[in-house]
């Protein structure tokens, strides 16, 4: 099965997909890792990604696809594939469309992980972690025993940069303005199925597992 996971920052996309490999024998893709290994590879378009980056610029969509087109070509897709962070716009759903066309085969569900903006940057904004152990908390629900000190080492609680207020709200904002129309797009072609994220996350894995086997 050909799968496309969605949703916002703070979602719960990466629990999903860990759920998700465990249950179906397909391949993880997420953009990241996929951009990593075509460069370690030093395929022609890991190479010219990798100018891009070097740059610290954004990789155009045009050798992003070619780095997507590599990676789904390769024998562990054959039997089906869960993609994480692309595509990001209509353009970029368009050319993964082409791509799988050549391949024969096309995107069977986009999977759209919805949780209401409030709760997302409840969760994000609210993140800190320990400077020391890394352990990870949330100060309105999932907070420390003692404010600002970690309950597995005594460490130093932090927050990352992208998880300040206003940071949180700017990513909200973006996801929301490119994503709408991507939603729009996949619902069209009768693959979209939403799923509420906002619950523990197995009764979230549940209800996809049920989508997924009915395919």
């Amino acid at each position: 099965m050909n799968i496309i996971i969605m949703g916002p920052p703070g979602a719960g996309k990466g629990t999903q997909a860990d759920f998700i490999k465990e249950a179906f024998p397909i391949p993880h893709i997420s953009t990241g890792d996929m951009f990593r290994e075509a460069v370690a590879k030093e395929s022609a378009m890991g190479l010219e990604a990798k100018k891009y980056m070097d740059a610290g610029q954004l990789v155009p969509d045009d050798v992003t696809i070619g780095v997507v087109e590599e990676r789904l070509s390769q024998p562990d897709c054959k039997k089906g594939f869960l993609l994480d962070g692309f595509p990001r716009t209509i353009p970029q759903a368009e050319a993964l469309d082409k791509v799988l066309a050549k391949l024969g085969t096309r995107v069977e569900v986009a999977l759209n992980i919805a949780v209401p903006d409030q709760v997302l940057f409840d969760r994000m904004a609210g993140r800190v972690s320990c400077s020391n152990c890394k352990t990870v908390y949330n100060v309105k629900f999932n907070p420390p025993a003692k404010e600002g000190v970690c309950d597995k080492c005594g460490g130093e609680l932090i927050q990352r940069s992208d998880d300040n207020a206003d940071t949180v709200r700017n990513r909200l904002d973006v996801y929301n303005r490119q994503t709408q129309p991507l939603i729009e797009y996949y619902e069209k072609q009768g693959t979209l199925k939403t799923v509420d994220g906002n619950r523990d996350p197995e009764d979230v894995f549940r209800d996809i597992k049920r989508i997924l086997e009915s395919l």
